[in-house]
């Protein structure tokens, strides 16, 4: 028994220690992210593994970074009006859509999303794509450290710079590139809605080639966008400014 005591301390040392160091190497990633653009992130890499393993000859994986200030402003305000329209005032999580997707869940209907940019930002960029406890749990965690390292902007421009916008399409430059032919800054808002408009499905819908459900999802987003204020909607809140490389 007494043998056993040292063993199981040691073990329990090791375990903090490893906890401890996975904590701190985590937070110095993402604040290294604050400063960086990320070459890559983990669906992108998700996605071409998977084309390997299914033999998709023809898969080609296209992503371009592009700052926020060469970006048209429509293209975040589409997505804070089609996927998170309390985007700059909560920290990370949405209550009232958590609660009302649970209320949904309890009497049968259909469930919701109730994610947030922000723990989509988190998920598309550390995490793997499922709904496990485990994986829930660790864009929690990721979205607290983001909240609290990166300013708003920082977040927003993460998020259209990776969201996946078509088969194998990353960002808000691939996508221009692909589906409008001409640069993020010229993007309409027409465009713009087009592009968040697709975010449910993106590998199943296309912003070139819009439904008659895309283009009346695209529709709706341009009148939030229009009764959100437009573009000065992200100002008037005060949107915190990521400043270091403008």
């Amino acid at each position: 028994m007494t043998s056993r005591r040292p063993l199981l301390a040691r073990l329990l040392r090791l375990f903090a220690l490893l906890l401890l160091s996975w904590l701190v190497l985590s937070w110095l990633v993402v604040l290294t992210l604050r400063f960086v653009p990320p070459l890559t992130s983990a669906v992108m890499m998700e996605r071409q593994v998977g084309a390997l393993l299914h033999g998709e000859t023809g898969f080609r994986l296209q992503h371009r970074w592009v700052p926020w200030n060469q970006v048209s402003p429509y293209v975040p305000l589409a997505m804070v009006a089609g996927e998170d329209q309390k985007f700059p005032f909560h920290h990370g999580f949405d209550f009232d859509s958590i609660q009302d997707a649970m209320d949904a869940a309890d009497e049968g209907r259909r469930l919701r999303g109730a994610s947030t940019i922000s723990q989509q930002t988190a998920k598309n960029l550390f995490l793997w794509n499922g709904r496990s406890f485990v994986r829930k749990g660790l864009e929690a965690y990721f979205t607290v450290l983001i909240e609290l390292t990166w300013p708003k902007q920082r977040i927003l421009e993460m998020y259209m710079n990776i969201a996946e916008l078509g088969d194998g399409i990353y960002g808000v430059g691939a996508a221009s590139d692909t589906f409008f032919h001409v640069p993020p800054s010229r993007l309409t808002p027409a465009q713009a809605a087009r592009l968040a408009a697709v975010l449910p499905s993106p590998r199943r819908f296309h912003a070139d080639r819009p439904t008659a459900y895309v283009q009346g999802r695209a529709n709706w987003i341009q009148q939030q966008m229009a009764q959100l204020g437009g573009p000065g909607y992200l100002e008037s809140n005060r949107l915190p400014r990521d400043t270091r490389r403008r």
